[in-house]
Protein backbone atom coordinates (compact mmCIF):
# COMPACT_ATOMS: atom_id res chain seq x y z
CA UNK A 1 0.00 0.00 0.00
CA UNK A 2 1.32 3.51 -1.16
CA UNK A 3 1.95 5.58 2.16
CA UNK A 4 -0.20 9.04 1.58
CA UNK A 5 0.15 12.35 3.67
CA UNK A 6 -3.08 11.34 5.73
CA UNK A 7 -0.80 8.23 6.87
CA UNK A 8 0.99 10.85 9.01
CA UNK A 9 -0.96 13.37 10.60
CA UNK A 10 0.12 14.13 13.94
CA UNK A 11 -1.54 11.79 16.81
CA UNK A 12 -2.43 13.92 19.58
CA UNK A 13 0.72 13.38 21.34
CA UNK A 14 2.78 14.20 18.40
CA UNK A 15 0.85 17.47 18.29
CA UNK A 16 1.26 18.09 21.77
CA UNK A 17 5.29 17.85 21.06
CA UNK A 18 4.94 20.35 18.21
CA UNK A 19 3.42 22.97 20.08
CA UNK A 20 5.59 22.64 23.09
CA UNK A 21 8.69 23.22 20.71
CA UNK A 22 6.96 26.37 19.15
CA UNK A 23 5.84 27.84 22.41
CA UNK A 24 9.63 27.10 23.88
CA UNK A 25 11.22 29.13 21.15
CA UNK A 26 9.03 31.95 22.07
CA UNK A 27 11.08 31.61 25.51
CA UNK A 28 14.78 32.56 26.35
CA UNK A 29 16.03 28.94 25.07
CA UNK A 30 16.39 27.72 21.63
CA UNK A 31 18.22 24.51 22.06
CA UNK A 32 15.28 22.40 22.89
CA UNK A 33 14.67 18.45 22.74
CA UNK A 34 11.67 16.02 22.49
CA UNK A 35 12.22 12.73 24.25
CA UNK A 36 9.59 10.09 22.72
CA UNK A 37 9.88 5.92 23.02
CA UNK A 38 11.02 4.06 20.43
CA UNK A 39 7.82 3.53 17.75
CA UNK A 40 6.47 7.00 18.82
CA UNK A 41 6.74 8.66 15.54
CA UNK A 42 9.73 11.11 15.84
CA UNK A 43 10.19 11.31 12.25
CA UNK A 44 6.77 12.39 11.92
CA UNK A 45 6.59 14.93 14.53
CA UNK A 46 9.37 16.60 12.68
CA UNK A 47 8.15 16.19 9.68
CA UNK A 48 5.10 17.71 10.27
CA UNK A 49 7.13 20.85 12.82
CA UNK A 50 8.88 21.57 9.29
CA UNK A 51 5.44 21.58 7.58
CA UNK A 52 4.08 24.07 10.46
CA UNK A 53 7.52 26.45 10.52
CA UNK A 54 8.41 26.47 6.84
CA UNK A 55 5.61 29.52 5.85
CA UNK A 56 7.18 31.25 8.82
CA UNK A 57 10.79 31.04 8.11
CA UNK A 58 10.63 33.59 4.62
CA UNK A 59 12.43 31.58 2.30
CA UNK A 60 14.96 29.90 4.97
CA UNK A 61 15.47 26.31 4.78
CA UNK A 62 15.22 23.43 7.27
CA UNK A 63 18.16 21.04 7.91
CA UNK A 64 17.67 17.50 9.91
CA UNK A 65 20.87 15.84 10.93
CA UNK A 66 21.46 12.27 11.21
CA UNK A 67 24.10 9.97 11.80
CA UNK A 68 22.95 7.04 9.87
CA UNK A 69 22.21 6.08 6.48
CA UNK A 70 18.87 4.54 7.66
CA UNK A 71 17.56 7.50 9.53
CA UNK A 72 18.51 9.74 6.92
CA UNK A 73 16.76 7.84 4.27
CA UNK A 74 13.73 7.19 7.10
CA UNK A 75 13.30 11.48 7.72
CA UNK A 76 13.64 12.00 3.93
CA UNK A 77 10.82 9.52 2.96
CA UNK A 78 8.38 11.47 5.38
CA UNK A 79 9.03 14.65 5.03
CA UNK A 80 8.32 13.63 1.49
CA UNK A 81 5.00 11.91 2.82
CA UNK A 82 3.98 14.83 4.85
CA UNK A 83 4.73 17.12 1.69
CA UNK A 84 5.16 15.83 -1.51
CA UNK A 85 4.79 19.40 -2.87
CA UNK A 86 8.99 20.31 -1.06
CA UNK A 87 11.56 19.48 -2.11
CA UNK A 88 13.94 17.50 0.16
CA UNK A 89 17.54 16.87 -0.66
CA UNK A 90 20.31 14.41 0.67
CA UNK A 91 23.48 15.53 1.98
CA UNK A 92 25.91 12.04 2.76
CA UNK A 93 28.75 11.23 1.23
CA UNK A 94 28.52 11.46 -2.89
CA UNK A 95 25.19 12.99 -3.16
CA UNK A 96 25.13 16.92 -2.78
CA UNK A 97 21.13 17.85 -3.29
CA UNK A 98 21.22 20.92 -1.26
CA UNK A 99 21.37 24.10 -3.79
CA UNK A 100 17.54 23.85 -4.42
CA UNK A 101 16.13 21.78 -1.66
CA UNK A 102 13.31 23.25 0.84
CA UNK A 103 14.21 21.10 3.10
CA UNK A 104 17.96 19.10 3.84
CA UNK A 105 18.76 16.01 5.32
CA UNK A 106 22.40 15.18 6.47
CA UNK A 107 24.46 12.94 7.83
CA UNK A 108 26.35 14.84 10.57
CA UNK A 109 29.69 12.70 9.19
CA UNK A 110 29.29 14.70 5.72
CA UNK A 111 28.60 17.83 7.76
CA UNK A 112 31.92 17.35 9.77
CA UNK A 113 33.85 18.40 6.83
CA UNK A 114 34.35 22.16 7.18
CA UNK A 115 33.48 22.93 3.05
CA UNK A 116 30.44 20.51 3.12
CA UNK A 117 28.82 22.33 5.76
CA UNK A 118 29.83 25.62 4.37
CA UNK A 119 28.26 24.99 1.20
CA UNK A 120 24.59 24.64 2.62
CA UNK A 121 23.14 28.35 3.97
CA UNK A 122 20.22 30.23 4.30
CA UNK A 123 19.09 27.22 7.50
CA UNK A 124 16.19 28.68 9.53
CA UNK A 125 15.91 25.69 11.47
CA UNK A 126 17.91 22.80 12.57
CA UNK A 127 16.63 19.35 13.13
CA UNK A 128 18.67 16.50 15.39
CA UNK A 129 17.83 12.99 15.29
CA UNK A 130 18.88 10.59 17.62
CA UNK A 131 20.03 13.89 19.81
CA UNK A 132 21.38 11.89 22.80
CA UNK A 133 24.55 11.81 19.83
CA UNK A 134 24.93 15.57 20.46
CA UNK A 135 27.87 15.80 23.02
CA UNK A 136 30.30 14.68 20.57
CA UNK A 137 32.90 17.06 19.19
CA UNK A 138 31.28 16.34 15.53
CA UNK A 139 27.74 17.80 16.62
CA UNK A 140 29.24 20.57 18.43
CA UNK A 141 31.14 21.52 15.43
CA UNK A 142 28.17 21.34 13.30
CA UNK A 143 25.37 23.12 15.75
CA UNK A 144 27.70 25.71 15.95
CA UNK A 145 28.19 26.40 12.85
CA UNK A 146 24.71 26.84 11.84
CA UNK A 147 24.48 29.07 14.82
CA UNK A 148 22.71 26.81 17.65
CA UNK A 149 24.38 28.94 20.36
CA UNK A 150 23.51 32.39 18.40
CA UNK A 151 19.79 32.07 18.83
CA UNK A 152 18.95 29.54 15.83
CA UNK A 153 15.67 27.13 17.03
CA UNK A 154 17.09 23.74 17.62
CA UNK A 155 14.98 20.62 17.94
CA UNK A 156 16.28 17.31 19.05
CA UNK A 157 14.72 14.17 18.86
CA UNK A 158 15.27 11.06 21.12
CA UNK A 159 14.16 7.96 23.34
CA UNK A 160 16.55 8.59 25.44
CA UNK A 161 18.12 11.56 26.89
CA UNK A 162 21.66 9.92 27.85
CA UNK A 163 24.51 9.36 26.93
CA UNK A 164 27.88 7.52 28.10
CA UNK A 165 29.90 10.03 28.84
CA UNK A 166 27.95 12.86 29.50
CA UNK A 167 27.67 16.39 27.74
CA UNK A 168 23.94 16.62 26.80
CA UNK A 169 23.08 19.62 29.54
CA UNK A 170 26.51 21.53 27.74
CA UNK A 171 23.97 21.25 24.26
CA UNK A 172 20.41 20.61 25.07
CA UNK A 173 18.98 23.52 27.68
CA UNK A 174 15.19 22.01 27.54
CA UNK A 175 13.56 18.71 27.33
CA UNK A 176 9.84 20.36 26.48
CA UNK A 177 8.15 17.18 25.94
CA UNK A 178 8.63 13.77 26.98
CA UNK A 179 5.97 10.52 27.15
CA UNK A 180 6.66 7.54 28.87
CA UNK A 181 6.10 4.04 27.07
CA UNK A 182 3.03 2.82 29.28
CA UNK A 183 1.28 5.89 28.28
CA UNK A 184 1.86 4.53 24.67
CA UNK A 185 0.64 1.06 25.58
CA UNK A 186 -2.44 2.48 27.25
CA UNK A 187 -3.04 4.49 24.35
CA UNK A 188 -2.93 1.30 21.98
CA UNK A 189 -0.55 2.75 20.27
CA UNK A 190 2.47 0.60 21.04
CA UNK A 191 1.63 -3.11 22.24
CA UNK A 192 1.93 -4.87 25.30
CA UNK A 193 4.93 -6.16 26.88
CA UNK A 194 5.70 -9.30 29.31
CA UNK A 195 8.97 -10.01 30.32
CA UNK A 196 11.04 -13.52 31.06
CA UNK A 197 14.72 -13.71 32.78
CA UNK A 198 17.02 -16.12 31.44
CA UNK A 199 19.03 -17.68 33.60
CA UNK A 200 22.73 -18.46 31.82
CA UNK A 201 24.87 -20.54 34.71
CA UNK A 202 28.38 -19.72 35.11
CA UNK A 203 28.11 -16.30 33.57
CA UNK A 204 29.28 -13.98 35.96
CA UNK A 205 28.50 -10.54 35.51
CA UNK A 206 30.76 -9.87 38.66
CA UNK A 207 33.56 -10.25 36.67
CA UNK A 208 33.09 -7.60 33.75
CA UNK A 209 34.32 -4.14 34.83
CA UNK A 210 32.28 -0.97 34.40
CA UNK A 211 33.52 1.98 31.83
CA UNK A 212 31.62 5.55 31.37
CA UNK A 213 28.79 3.92 33.54
CA UNK A 214 28.30 0.80 31.79
CA UNK A 215 29.41 -3.06 31.53
CA UNK A 216 32.13 -3.00 29.41
CA UNK A 217 31.68 -4.44 25.74
CA UNK A 218 34.16 -6.90 25.28
CA UNK A 219 34.71 -8.02 28.51
CA UNK A 220 30.87 -8.60 28.69
CA UNK A 221 31.34 -10.50 25.02
CA UNK A 222 34.19 -12.55 26.94
CA UNK A 223 31.90 -13.29 29.78
CA UNK A 224 28.96 -14.27 27.42
CA UNK A 225 31.38 -16.89 25.26
CA UNK A 226 33.33 -18.73 28.75
CA UNK A 227 29.92 -19.52 30.09
CA UNK A 228 29.03 -20.77 26.22
CA UNK A 229 25.58 -18.32 26.65
CA UNK A 230 24.40 -19.34 22.66
CA UNK A 231 22.78 -22.56 23.10
CA UNK A 232 21.14 -21.24 26.36
CA UNK A 233 19.22 -18.39 24.99
CA UNK A 234 18.21 -19.85 22.08
CA UNK A 235 16.61 -23.45 24.04
CA UNK A 236 15.05 -20.30 26.26
CA UNK A 237 13.76 -18.75 23.04
CA UNK A 238 12.32 -21.75 21.67
CA UNK A 239 10.57 -22.57 24.56
CA UNK A 240 8.91 -19.40 25.06
CA UNK A 241 9.28 -17.85 21.74
CA UNK A 242 8.70 -20.58 19.17
CA UNK A 243 6.64 -18.57 16.63
CA UNK A 244 7.59 -15.16 17.15
CA UNK A 245 9.98 -12.94 14.96
CA UNK A 246 12.67 -11.35 17.13
CA UNK A 247 15.84 -9.65 17.86
CA UNK A 248 19.19 -10.52 19.80
CA UNK A 249 21.33 -7.20 20.99
CA UNK A 250 24.71 -8.43 21.62
CA UNK A 251 27.58 -6.64 22.86
CA UNK A 252 30.17 -7.52 20.27
CA UNK A 253 30.00 -8.62 17.11
CA UNK A 254 31.51 -12.02 17.58
CA UNK A 255 28.61 -12.41 20.31
CA UNK A 256 26.53 -11.10 17.56
CA UNK A 257 27.70 -13.99 15.48
CA UNK A 258 27.53 -16.71 17.89
CA UNK A 259 24.43 -16.13 19.20
CA UNK A 260 23.30 -16.74 15.36
CA UNK A 261 24.95 -19.84 15.10
CA UNK A 262 22.96 -21.00 17.70
CA UNK A 263 20.03 -20.48 17.19
CA UNK A 264 20.43 -21.89 13.51
CA UNK A 265 21.89 -24.90 15.51
CA UNK A 266 18.39 -24.86 17.51
CA UNK A 267 16.63 -25.15 14.65
CA UNK A 268 15.91 -21.27 14.82
CA UNK A 269 16.84 -19.49 11.26
CA UNK A 270 18.77 -16.66 12.47
CA UNK A 271 21.55 -14.18 11.10
CA UNK A 272 23.70 -11.62 12.32
CA UNK A 273 24.45 -7.84 11.72
CA UNK A 274 27.20 -5.86 13.00
CA UNK A 275 28.16 -1.80 12.25
CA UNK A 276 31.12 -2.82 9.80
CA UNK A 277 29.09 -5.52 7.94
CA UNK A 278 29.43 -4.30 4.11
CA UNK A 279 26.21 -2.52 3.03
CA UNK A 280 24.77 -4.92 0.83
CA UNK A 281 25.69 -7.70 2.90
CA UNK A 282 23.60 -6.08 5.71
CA UNK A 283 20.84 -4.88 3.27
CA UNK A 284 20.45 -8.76 1.74
CA UNK A 285 20.24 -9.65 5.45
CA UNK A 286 17.66 -7.45 6.61
CA UNK A 287 15.69 -8.31 3.38
CA UNK A 288 15.66 -12.07 4.65
CA UNK A 289 14.26 -11.20 7.78
CA UNK A 290 11.28 -8.97 6.41
CA UNK A 291 10.72 -11.77 3.90
CA UNK A 292 10.72 -14.45 6.75
CA UNK A 293 13.55 -16.03 5.56
CA UNK A 294 15.25 -15.27 8.85
CA UNK A 295 13.37 -15.59 12.01
CA UNK A 296 15.85 -13.76 14.27
CA UNK A 297 17.99 -11.29 14.03
CA UNK A 298 21.24 -10.88 16.28
CA UNK A 299 23.24 -7.96 16.13
CA UNK A 300 26.11 -5.82 17.55
CA UNK A 301 23.53 -2.90 18.76
CA UNK A 302 22.89 -1.18 15.39
CA UNK A 303 19.51 -2.23 15.28
CA UNK A 304 18.59 0.16 18.64
CA UNK A 305 18.12 2.84 16.15
CA UNK A 306 16.46 3.87 12.59
CA UNK A 307 15.63 -0.37 12.73
CA UNK A 308 11.75 -0.10 11.70
CA UNK A 309 10.36 -3.83 11.76
CA UNK A 310 6.69 -4.16 13.75
CA UNK A 311 6.24 -7.42 13.25
CA UNK A 312 9.02 -7.83 15.71
CA UNK A 313 7.72 -9.59 18.58
CA UNK A 314 10.61 -10.32 20.77
CA UNK A 315 13.31 -8.61 22.18
CA UNK A 316 16.57 -11.01 23.39
CA UNK A 317 18.49 -8.60 25.85
CA UNK A 318 22.23 -10.75 25.55
CA UNK A 319 23.57 -7.31 26.36
CA UNK A 320 22.91 -6.81 30.00
CA UNK A 321 23.15 -3.32 30.70
CA UNK A 322 23.26 -0.68 33.66
CA UNK A 323 21.82 2.39 31.43
CA UNK A 324 17.78 1.98 31.67
CA UNK A 325 17.71 4.13 28.40
CA UNK A 326 19.55 1.84 26.15
CA UNK A 327 17.48 -0.98 27.77
CA UNK A 328 14.45 1.10 26.68
CA UNK A 329 16.26 1.48 23.32
CA UNK A 330 16.35 -1.97 22.96
CA UNK A 331 13.25 -3.65 24.11
CA UNK A 332 11.26 -1.15 22.15
CA UNK A 333 12.41 -2.46 19.19
CA UNK A 334 9.62 -5.06 19.98
CA UNK A 335 6.96 -3.17 20.82
CA UNK A 336 5.46 -1.86 17.43
CA UNK A 337 1.97 -2.49 16.49
CA UNK A 338 1.40 -5.02 13.48
CA UNK A 339 -1.46 -7.24 12.47
CA UNK A 340 -1.79 -10.05 14.36
CA UNK A 341 0.23 -9.26 17.03
CA UNK A 342 -0.74 -9.49 20.41
CA UNK A 343 2.07 -8.54 22.56
CA UNK A 344 5.57 -8.16 23.27
CA UNK A 345 8.22 -10.86 24.27
CA UNK A 346 11.43 -9.37 26.50
CA UNK A 347 14.02 -12.15 27.42
CA UNK A 348 16.21 -10.45 29.45
CA UNK A 349 19.78 -13.10 29.54
CA UNK A 350 20.78 -12.77 33.40
CA UNK A 351 24.21 -14.16 34.91
CA UNK A 352 25.10 -13.82 38.79
CA UNK A 353 25.33 -9.96 40.27
CA UNK A 354 25.85 -8.66 43.14
CA UNK A 355 28.10 -5.67 42.02
CA UNK A 356 25.96 -3.85 39.33
CA UNK A 357 22.33 -2.79 39.36
CA UNK A 358 21.03 -3.93 35.82
CA UNK A 359 18.05 -2.62 33.42
CA UNK A 360 14.88 -4.55 33.24
CA UNK A 361 11.28 -4.46 32.24
CA UNK A 362 10.28 -2.13 34.88
CA UNK A 363 12.53 0.27 33.69
CA UNK A 364 10.54 0.80 30.56
CA UNK A 365 8.10 3.07 32.67
CA UNK A 366 8.98 6.26 35.02
CA UNK A 367 6.39 4.39 37.27
CA UNK A 368 6.83 2.48 40.22
CA UNK A 369 6.07 -0.98 39.83
CA UNK A 370 7.43 -4.51 41.22
CA UNK A 371 7.11 -7.40 38.69
CA UNK A 372 5.84 -10.29 40.83
CA UNK A 373 4.89 -12.78 38.07
CA UNK A 374 6.34 -13.48 34.89
CA UNK A 375 3.08 -14.21 33.13
CA UNK A 376 2.29 -10.66 33.47
CA UNK A 377 2.44 -7.65 30.85
CA UNK A 378 3.91 -4.32 32.14
CA UNK A 379 0.34 -2.85 32.25
CA UNK A 380 -1.15 -5.75 34.34
CA UNK A 381 1.40 -5.08 36.51
CA UNK A 382 1.54 -1.20 36.76
CA UNK A 383 -2.68 -1.50 37.65
CA UNK A 384 -1.88 -4.27 40.40
CA UNK A 385 0.17 -1.43 41.94
CA UNK A 386 -1.84 1.31 41.10
CA UNK A 387 -4.81 -0.64 42.04
CA UNK A 388 -2.70 -1.50 45.85
CA UNK A 389 -1.81 2.07 46.07
CA UNK A 390 -5.07 3.29 45.88
CA UNK A 391 -6.07 0.49 48.42
CA UNK A 392 -3.62 1.95 50.77
CA UNK A 393 -5.03 5.68 50.05
CA UNK A 394 -8.55 4.51 50.94
CA UNK A 395 -7.32 2.41 54.05
CA UNK A 396 -5.52 5.53 55.45
CA UNK A 397 -8.82 7.50 54.74
CA UNK A 398 -10.51 4.84 56.49
CA UNK A 399 -8.20 5.41 59.26
CA UNK A 400 -8.29 9.06 59.57
CA UNK A 401 -11.86 8.73 59.48
CA UNK A 402 -12.06 6.22 62.15
CA UNK A 403 -9.53 8.30 64.31
CA UNK A 404 -11.67 11.20 63.93
CA UNK A 405 -14.90 9.71 64.92
CA UNK A 406 -13.47 7.52 67.79
CA UNK A 407 -11.24 9.87 69.40
CA UNK A 408 -13.91 12.83 69.43
CA UNK A 409 -16.49 10.24 71.46
CA UNK A 410 -17.30 10.86 75.07
CA UNK A 411 -16.99 6.62 75.17
CA UNK A 412 -13.67 5.22 75.87
CA UNK A 413 -13.36 3.08 72.69
CA UNK A 414 -9.92 1.06 71.65
CA UNK A 415 -7.64 -0.42 69.38
CA UNK A 416 -6.11 -3.54 68.83
CA UNK A 417 -3.22 -3.75 66.98
CA UNK A 418 -5.11 -5.12 64.28
CA UNK A 419 -7.14 -2.73 64.10
CA UNK A 420 -10.38 -3.69 66.00
CA UNK A 421 -12.19 -1.10 67.69
CA UNK A 422 -13.90 -2.18 70.83
CA UNK A 423 -15.57 -0.85 74.23
CA UNK A 424 -14.40 -2.67 76.96
CA UNK A 425 -17.36 -3.13 79.32
CA UNK A 426 -16.48 -5.12 82.11
CA UNK A 427 -13.08 -7.22 83.38
CA UNK A 428 -14.34 -9.94 80.41
CA UNK A 429 -16.99 -8.84 78.31
CA UNK A 430 -16.44 -6.60 75.27
CA UNK A 431 -18.49 -4.46 72.12
CA UNK A 432 -16.80 -4.36 68.91
CA UNK A 433 -16.72 -3.67 65.35
CA UNK A 434 -15.76 -5.77 62.40
CA UNK A 435 -14.99 -4.44 58.82
CA UNK A 436 -16.97 -5.53 55.91
CA UNK A 437 -14.21 -4.94 53.17
CA UNK A 438 -16.26 -4.92 50.50
CA UNK A 439 -18.11 -1.93 51.35
CA UNK A 440 -16.64 -0.13 54.26
CA UNK A 441 -19.61 -1.33 56.39
CA UNK A 442 -19.10 -2.62 59.95
CA UNK A 443 -20.84 -5.98 61.48
CA UNK A 444 -21.75 -5.44 65.10
CA UNK A 445 -20.36 -7.97 67.85
CA UNK A 446 -20.32 -8.69 71.81
CA UNK A 447 -17.87 -10.94 73.40
CA UNK A 448 -18.31 -12.10 76.91
CA UNK A 449 -16.94 -15.32 78.78
CA UNK A 450 -20.61 -17.34 79.14
CA UNK A 451 -21.96 -16.48 75.88
CA UNK A 452 -18.83 -16.09 73.24
CA UNK A 453 -19.04 -13.96 70.37
CA UNK A 454 -22.96 -12.85 69.98
CA UNK A 455 -24.09 -10.39 67.35
CA UNK A 456 -27.50 -8.41 67.26
CA UNK A 457 -31.07 -10.12 65.93
CA UNK A 458 -30.58 -8.42 62.44
CA UNK A 459 -27.42 -9.26 61.31
CA UNK A 460 -26.72 -6.17 58.88
CA UNK A 461 -23.47 -4.23 58.14
CA UNK A 462 -24.20 -0.74 59.31
CA UNK A 463 -21.56 2.39 58.02
CA UNK A 464 -19.13 3.74 60.60
CA UNK A 465 -21.27 6.50 62.32
CA UNK A 466 -24.20 4.12 63.01
CA UNK A 467 -22.40 1.34 64.09
CA UNK A 468 -20.36 3.21 66.48
CA UNK A 469 -23.52 5.38 67.71
CA UNK A 470 -25.21 1.73 68.17
CA UNK A 471 -22.44 0.03 70.37
CA UNK A 472 -22.43 2.90 72.52
CA UNK A 473 -25.75 2.47 73.55
CA UNK A 474 -25.18 -1.45 73.98
CA UNK A 475 -22.32 -0.47 76.34
CA UNK A 476 -23.98 1.59 78.52
CA UNK A 477 -26.78 -0.80 78.36
CA UNK A 478 -24.80 -3.29 80.30
CA UNK A 479 -24.64 -0.95 82.99
CA UNK A 480 -21.31 -0.23 82.67
CA UNK A 481 -21.53 3.39 82.03
CA UNK A 482 -18.31 4.15 84.62
CA UNK A 483 -16.11 2.19 82.90
CA UNK A 484 -16.67 3.38 79.22
CA UNK A 485 -16.56 7.11 79.94
CA UNK A 486 -13.63 8.73 78.97
CA UNK A 487 -13.98 11.49 81.56
CA UNK A 488 -14.94 9.36 84.46
CA UNK A 489 -12.74 10.69 87.56
CA UNK A 490 -10.22 7.58 87.91
CA UNK A 491 -8.98 7.77 85.02
CA UNK A 492 -6.69 10.48 86.72
CA UNK A 493 -5.44 9.13 89.50
CA UNK A 494 -2.32 6.95 89.69
CA UNK A 495 -2.03 3.41 88.67
CA UNK A 496 -2.60 1.39 91.30
CA UNK A 497 0.27 -1.15 92.58
CA UNK A 498 -2.85 -4.25 91.15
CA UNK A 499 -2.46 -2.85 87.91
CA UNK A 500 1.32 -2.28 87.67
CA UNK A 501 1.95 -5.70 89.39
CA UNK A 502 -0.88 -7.90 86.23
CA UNK A 503 1.38 -5.17 83.78
CA UNK A 504 4.25 -7.03 84.87
CA UNK A 505 3.05 -10.52 84.93
CA UNK A 506 1.84 -10.28 81.55
CA UNK A 507 4.96 -8.55 80.08
CA UNK A 508 2.82 -5.15 79.47
CA UNK A 509 5.05 -2.18 78.80
CA UNK A 510 3.96 0.83 80.86
CA UNK A 511 5.49 4.26 80.01
CA UNK A 512 6.49 5.98 83.25
CA UNK A 513 3.70 8.17 84.83
CA UNK A 514 1.23 6.18 83.49
CA UNK A 515 -2.40 7.56 84.79
CA UNK A 516 -4.98 4.69 85.89
CA UNK A 517 -7.31 5.05 82.90
CA UNK A 518 -3.90 4.71 80.75
CA UNK A 519 -2.92 1.76 82.34
CA UNK A 520 -5.88 0.26 82.49
CA UNK A 521 -6.98 0.72 78.36
CA UNK A 522 -3.42 -0.92 78.30
CA UNK A 523 -4.93 -3.92 80.24
CA UNK A 524 -7.83 -3.94 78.07
CA UNK A 525 -6.32 -3.86 74.50
CA UNK A 526 -3.79 -6.81 75.84
CA UNK A 527 -6.47 -8.92 77.20
CA UNK A 528 -8.85 -9.04 74.31
CA UNK A 529 -5.98 -9.12 71.75
CA UNK A 530 -5.54 -12.34 73.19
CA UNK A 531 -8.82 -13.45 73.78
CA UNK A 532 -9.31 -12.50 69.25
CA UNK A 533 -6.46 -14.66 68.59
CA UNK A 534 -7.54 -17.13 70.75
CA UNK A 535 -10.96 -17.20 68.83
CA UNK A 536 -9.12 -16.52 65.56
CA UNK A 537 -7.29 -19.90 66.27
CA UNK A 538 -9.86 -22.15 67.30
CA UNK A 539 -11.89 -21.06 64.00
CA UNK A 540 -8.85 -21.75 61.56
CA UNK A 541 -8.76 -25.09 63.41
Amino acid sequence: MSETPETFTPRPYQAEAIKALIAGWRGTNNRLAVVLPTGAGKTVVFANLIDELLPQMNGQRALVIAHREELIEQAAAKIRAVRPDLRVGVVKAERDEHQDADVIVASIQTLAVERRRKAIENIGVVIVDECHHAAAPSYMTVLDHFGAWRGLPVAGFTATMTRADGGLAEVWQEVVFTLDILEMIEDGYLCDVRGKRVIVDGLDLDTVKTRAGDLQDGQLGQALEDSDAGPVVAQAYREHAAGRAGVVFTPTVATAQSMAEAFTAAGIPAAAVWGDMPRDDRAATLARYRAGDVQVLSNCMVLTEGFDAPWTSCAVIARPTKSAGLYCQMAGRALRLFDGKKDALILDVMGASTRHKLASIVDLTGREVVMQDEDQTLREAVREAEEKAQRRIDLSRVQVEEIDLFHSSSVRWLKTPSGVWFIPVADAAYVFLVRNPADRTYWLRRFDVNNGIVGPKHDVPLPLADAKAWLEQQAKAMGSRWLATRAASWRNKPASVKQLNFCRMKGIQVPSGSSAGEVSDLQAVHQFTTILARLNAMAAA
